[in-house]
């Protein structure tokens, strides 16, 4: 069960989300705005995040979404530096972007729809 003293919780996720948001969310947006194809890559990877968190963690339902998509989110974003994959930053650079920028910018879909 979410604990009403797990507060700042939320608001530590929030913060993860915001960051998240600007790096990845709104750049892929304004991508997949201009690029159809990007829009149907980041929602195929929305619909894979919200059934690995939906089915894959006990007892999702008692914790809150951006909780449970910023620790997500944060998992993915300790790989990056080891890998050493910059973020796309243009329309054209989200056409290729990589498994794991796209994968970021879908929680960032799915937290603008939470």
């Amino acid at each position: 069960m979410f604990l009403p003293g797990s507060a700042l919780l939320v608001v530590s996720a929030r913060k993860t989300l915001n960051r998240l948001q600007r790096t990845h969310g709104a750049p892929a947006l304004s991508a997949a705005q201009e690029f159809p194809g990007v829009a149907a890559v980041v929602d195929q990877h929305a619909a894979s995040v919200r059934d690995i968190l939906e089915v894959g963690v006990q007892n999702s339902s008692l914790v809150p979404v951006s909780v449970l998509l910023a620790g997500y989110a944060r998992g993915l974003l300790e790989d990056l530096p080891g890998i050493g994959l910059e973020a796309p930053t243009t329309p054209t650079e989200w056409q290729q972007a990589d498994w794991v920028h796209l994968r970021l910018a879908a929680v960032c879909s799915l937290a603008r729809t939470a």
